[in-house]
C-alpha cells in the first residue's frame, strides 16, 4: 500500500466518524466493487422511503458509489488495512448492511458499541455446503433470498444452540435486476422457437473455482467437445480463477485463440456474453442459479466434486438449493462423458418455451417477491432504524 493511498483511507475514516450520529445510523458495507449491484436494489428504495443520508462504506478504490453518490448517499473509501479494522471495532450506527459472510471469525469484529447486523445474500445458493462453518452467526438479521435459506437457518440454529435471528422474507435483487433490464424478454436467434435443431449455438462456460472446479478437472477437453459440434463457445473463468491461476487461462487462450468460435471473457462487469448466450455450462456455481431463474434458459452441469467448505454440512437436514435444482434446470452429465454434451445441448435449445415456463415456475417457489425485494428490504431497514432511534430516545429520557 502507498502512503497516499494509506492517508487516503485515513482521513476518509475520520471524515465519516466527524458526521452526526443522525447521518450515520444506517450504514452500508461493501467489501469490493461487485458489491454495489447486490445493495442497489435496496439502496435506491431506502432514497424514497428514508428520510435521512444513508452511508456506504466501501474497500475498493474502483467502488461505482464513489463516482455517482446522490443527495442521500454519501460515500466512503476505507480500504482493507487497518483503517477498516479500526472503523468496524468502533462504529456508531444504528445498523450496519453487508454482504460479507464469515464476519466475526477473523479480524473484522463487531463494533464495542451496540450496532445491529444485517445481512445480505450475494449468491442463490444454500448457507450450510458452500459458506464456511457458522458463516451467519454474528448477524442479528438476515435478508433471506428464499424458504431455504429460511429453513437452514433455523435449523442451524437448532443444531448449535444459538440464538434465534431475525429472518425477512426478502429476495434477491440482482435477480430482480437482471429480469427488469430485459434481457430475459426474448429468444436469441439461436434459441428461437424457429431455429433449426443443430444451428450452432452460443454456449457459456461460467464455472466455481478451485481444484475441483470445471475449468482445473476438464476446461480443455469440454472446449473441444464443443467446437468440434460447430458452437461459439465463450469461457468467463471466476475471478479467483483469474486471480489464482493464470496459467490455466493462458493455456487456454494457446490452444483455442485462433479459433473464430472461441472468446475467453476476462472483462467479467459486462453481462454481454451472458445474456446474448442460449445456455450456460457450469458446475456448482451460484451464478448458474442467477443465470437459469434471471434469462429463463437452462444450464448444463458438469458433475465434478461438490463445492464443499463446511464439512458438517450434513449435520444441517436441508437438501442445498444447488444440490435439488440441478436437474430441475437442466441436465447433469459426468466428466468422463464429456462426449454427450453436443447432444444435451441440442436437447436443452430445442424447447425454449417449455424452459421459460418450468424456470418460472420454479422461481416463484424458490425466491422471494421476485422483482421487489428492494422494496421489502428498504421497508425492513427503515423500520429497523426507526425502531433503534426510539430505543435510543427512550433511553436518553429515562436517563
Amino acid at each position: 500500500m502507498g502512503l497516499v493511498q494509506f492517508i487516503r483511507e485515513w482521513r476518509e475514516l475520520y471524515r465519516f466518524k466527524a458526521l452526526p450520529e443522525k447521518s450515520r445510523s444506517i450504514v452500508f458495507y461493501a467489501e469490493d466493487a461487485a458489491t454495489w449491484k447486490h445493495l442497489h436494489p435496496i439502496i435506491q428504495n431506502l432514497e424514497e422511503c428514508f428520510g435521512g443520508k444513508v452511508c456506504y462504506i466501501t474497500s475498493s478504490p474502483h467502488d461505482p458509489i464513489l463516482e455517482q453518490q446522490g443527495s442521500q448517499i454519501e460515500a466512503f473509501y476505507v480500504g482493507a488495512g487497518s483503517a477498516r479494522t479500526v472503523l468496524f471495532l468502533s462504529l456508531r450506527a444504528d445498523l450496519m448492511v453487508m454482504t460479507m459472510p464469515d464476519f466475526g471469525h477473523f479480524h473484522i469484529k463487531r463494533s464495542k458499541y451496540p450496532v445491529h447486523y444485517v445481512y445480505v445474500f450475494h449468491s442463490l445458493v444454500s448457507t450450510h455446503m458452500i459458506y464456511r462453518p457458522r458463516a451467519f452467526d454474528n448477524f442479528d438479521s438476515i435478508l433471506c433470498v428464499g424458504p431455504h435459506h429460511m429453513a437452514e437457518i433455523r435449523a442451524t440454529e437448532s443444531a448449535y444452540g444459538l440464538k434465534p435471528k431475525e429472518l425477512v422474507e426478502a429476495g434477491y435483487g440482482l435477480l430482480d435486476s437482471i429480469i427488469s433490464s430485459g434481457i430475459n424478454s426474448g429468444p436469441t436467434e439461436a434459441h428461437s422457437e424457429d431455429a433449426p435443431a443443430s444451428q450452432a449455438k452460443r454456449v457459456l462456460i461460467a464455472p466455481s473455482w478451485g481444484p475441483d472446479a470445471l475449468l482445473e478437472i476438464c476446461g480443455r477437453e469440454l472446449v473441444e467437445q464443443l467446437l468440434g459440434a460447430g458452437h461459439h463457445v465463450t469461457v468467463r473463468p471466476h475471478p479467483m480463477t483469474m486471480r489464482l491461476n493464470p496459467k490455466l487461462l493462458k493455456e487456454l487462450r494457446n490452444l483455442f485463440g485462433d479459433r473464430p468460435n472461441f472468446a475467453l471473457e476476462l472483462r467479467l462487469a459486462s453481462q454481454g456474453t451472458v445474456s446474448d448466450s442460449d445456455v450456460m455450462i457450469s458446475d456448482w456455481s451460484g451464478a448458474a442459479l442467477e443465470y437459469a431463474f434471471g434469462l429463463e434458459h437452462p444450464v448444463l452441469y458438469i458433475d465434478v466434486p461438490r463445492k464443499v467448505n463446511n464439512p458438517e454440512y450434513q449435520r444441517i437436514d436441508c437438501v442445498p438449493i444447488e444440490v435439488a435444482l440441478r436437474s430441475e434446470i437442466g441436465v447433469v452429465v459426468a466428466p468422463n462423458q464429456l462426449q454427450e454434451v453436443p447432444y444435451w445441448i441440442e436437447v436443452l435449445c430445442s424447447d425454449p418455451s417449455a424452459w421459460r415456463e418450468r424456470i418460472r415456475d420454479l422461481r416463484q417457489r424458490w425466491v422471494y417477491n421476485v422483482g421487489s425485494s428492494g422494496a421489502v428490504g428498504a421497508s425492513y431497514i427503515t423500520e429497523l432504524s426507526a425502531k433503534s432511534s426510539s430505543v435510543e430516545v427512550t433511553s436518553a429520557g429515562e436517563n
